[in-house]
């Protein structure tokens, strides 16, 4: 499963088209520049950006006005937004196939916001369960834009009026939520199917890669333990130094997907093996039936250096280029601004702005 992009900076000018041959379904999703994308967000979610660009319209968002909503370091936020464009495309999304593009550019976004805070409810803001995650014990001392970051996550989707968006678990709920908003604001202005209202994009196995050091944590790049994840800026040496040090169990691998209830750091690895070599978890254990762990890290180690190592080169090598990113990221806002315009446009008629 290798999506390495074979774009090379110094020979190819930021994008000016886009591919037509796309179905007309209309994709949106966004990420944010905080931390180092880890192996996790890889196939739990780029492997399907980079499959879904050859068949859809897709949006790709690097979402630094979700951001904000805690603390960031400026200078931190504008070098992160530029590492993260070359990690995407070093993962193989294609600016000539895909709208690439930093959220703070398009203030579209912002101002479909605001009018659908005026629109979205109390009660329902109160539902939202990830607020609650993220501001800890001391709620009162969060941020405003935390607790309505679900519906700058509605304008942002809507803004393209796009009709799929791939969600994980943790997402299901704010995608609920979008969905209301546009049915609401359709009902309120009697505009309706204005707002389509979009549908999750279901994202397939591999989607729930966990911790390294705990099989019952899912692996995330804000863990305090380095080792508990693979960077995919990390070197070869680095990779396989942390896959050897995965914590494990003493027993062989079963015969049958079965055998690993109850084992979730031998389920994890195991299911990073499969995910990485495009196979079945069934077929892993076919292969390595009866074998313990000193067996089956070596070869999961080399699967991941031969997976990812040309990925973290490629990052090294974009990073490098300042003026190709930004010129990236200045297309891909130019088209962007394209399609929001003049729906936003649309959204301050309905509501009666001059």
């Amino acid at each position: 499963m290798k999506v390495l992009s074979k774009m090379k900076s110094e020979n190819n000018p930021a994008p000016q088209t886009h591919s037509n041959s796309v179905s007309s379904d209309r994709v949106f999703s966004g990420i944010q520049p905080t931390g180092t994308v880890q192996l996790g967000n890889y196939l739990g979610a780029l492997v399907n950006w980079v499959a879904m660009q050859e068949s859809h319209e897709t949006f790709y968002c690097i979402v630094d006005l979700h951001a904000i909503t805690v603390a960031q370091d400026p200078k931190e936020l504008r070098d992160n937004t530029l590492k993260l464009t070359a990690t995407l495309i070093a993962c193989g999304i294609d600016p000539q196939r895909a709208t690439l593009f930093h959220q703070s550019s398009v203030r579209e976004h912002s101002e479909l916001a605001w009018i659908l805070n005026c629109v979205a409810r109390l009660g329902w803001l109160n539902r939202m369960t990830q607020f609650k995650d993220k501001a800890g014990k001391d709620k009162e001392r969060a941020s405003v834009g935390l607790y309505t970051y679900p519906v700058l996550q509605a304008a942002d989707i809507l803004a393209y009026k796009a009709t799929h968006v791939p969600v994980g678990e943790d997402q299901k709920q704010h995608l609920e939520l979008s969905r209301d908003i546009a049915a609401k604001f359709n009902h309120d202005f009697d505009v309706a199917g204005f707002f389509p209202e979009p549908e999750p994009y279901i994202l397939g196995p591999g989607a729930r890669v966990m911790s390294l050091r705990d099989g019952t944590k899912k692996m995330s790049k804000s863990d305090p333990s380095d080792l508990s994840r693979i960077n995919l800026n990390d070197d070869a040496e680095t990779m396989a130094k942390k896959i050897r040090k995965a914590k494990t169990d003493p027993e062989a691998l079963p015969s049958d997907v079965d055998g690993l209830e109850g084992r979730p750091e031998a389920q994890n690895l195991v299911g990073i093996y499969a995910a990485l070599a495009g196979t079945t978890v069934k077929d892993v254990l076919r292969d390595y039936e009866g074998k313990g762990f000193g067996d089956f890290k070596p070869a999961l180690a080399d699967l991941v250096v031969e997976t990812l190592s040309p990925i973290s080169q490629e990052i090294g090598r974009l990073s490098a280029d300042e003026k190709y990113l930004k010129s990236v990221l200045d297309q891909g806002t130019l088209r962007a601004r394209s399609v929001a315009e003049p729906i936003v446009k649309q959204v301050k008629e309905i509501v009666g702005f001059l």
